[in-house]
């Protein structure tokens, strides 16, 4: 009978710590992905995206929750990819989902993180009306929240004029694998592959969930 509970308690464990882990492949899929100017996080002013993409080779947009512990996990690694590749034509921007700005900007100073970063919403009552969630859910993402959703473009393919920039594209339903995201960043960027990606990171895993939070501690946010 002790084997028997050592055993449930064991799988339950095992379940608590490994059964989360959204980290998903990179998968081409077929979307109409279009054009979008939001506010910059950190600024308030207009950005847009075609205009971002200019010169850029490859351009990785993701959408996340500040609060998510599964993009406080990615937001390092993405950093270390822009910091590496954007001499060489990476462009990354954030799009920031479900948290008020004020929230996603101490998030950003407290991740250190220096690629552009925009907001779409800031209300978690609008889940279901976002591009976000259209997004991802017509890609096939069943999460709760979908974050971090990636959605990778190719610049030098946009139609010059239209809202449209593309109707199919690399897209990942979860967390980026890092030797997958490098791997396909170098192969558009035109760059050799690599025989060992450096800084690759692994994780248990966790489900977002706003009532949940990370872990991770911020400061407290300065509310303007």
């Amino acid at each position: 009978m002790k084997f028997i509970f050592a055993f449930i308690f064991m799988v339950v464990g095992f379940a608590a710590a490994f059964g989360q882990n959204e980290q998903s492949p990179i998968v081409e899929k077929s979307l109409t992905y279009n054009n979008w100017t939001y506010k910059s996080v950190t600024t308030g002013d207009d950005t847009n995206l075609r205009d971002l993409a200019k010169g850029k080779k490859l351009m990785m947009v993701v959408y996340y929750a500040p609060w998510c512990g599964n993009w406080r996990h990615d937001a390092p690694m993405l950093q270390r990819l822009y910091d590496k590749y954007k001499s060489a034509g990476l462009g990354i921007v954030g799009v920031g989902e479900y948290d008020p700005v004020a929230s996603m900007k101490n998030n950003l100073e407290f991740m250190k993180i220096t690629f552009p970063a925009v907001y779409e919403s800031q209300l978690r009552t609008d889940k279901q009306k976002t591009m976000h969630y259209g997004y991802r859910t017509a890609t096939g993402d069943t999460r709760g929240w979908g974050s971090p959703w990636y959605i990778f473009l190719d610049p030098e393919k946009f139609d010059q004029k239209g809202e449209v920039l593309a109707t199919k594209a690399n897209i990942v339903n979860g967390e980026l694998i890092e030797a997958e995201g490098e791997k396909l960043i170098r192969e558009k960027l035109g760059l050799p592959a690599e025989k060992t990606v450096s800084g690759a990171t692994s994780k248990t895993g966790e489900v977002c969930d706003p009532e949940k939070p990370s872990t991770a501690k911020l400061k407290k946010p300065i509310v303007q």
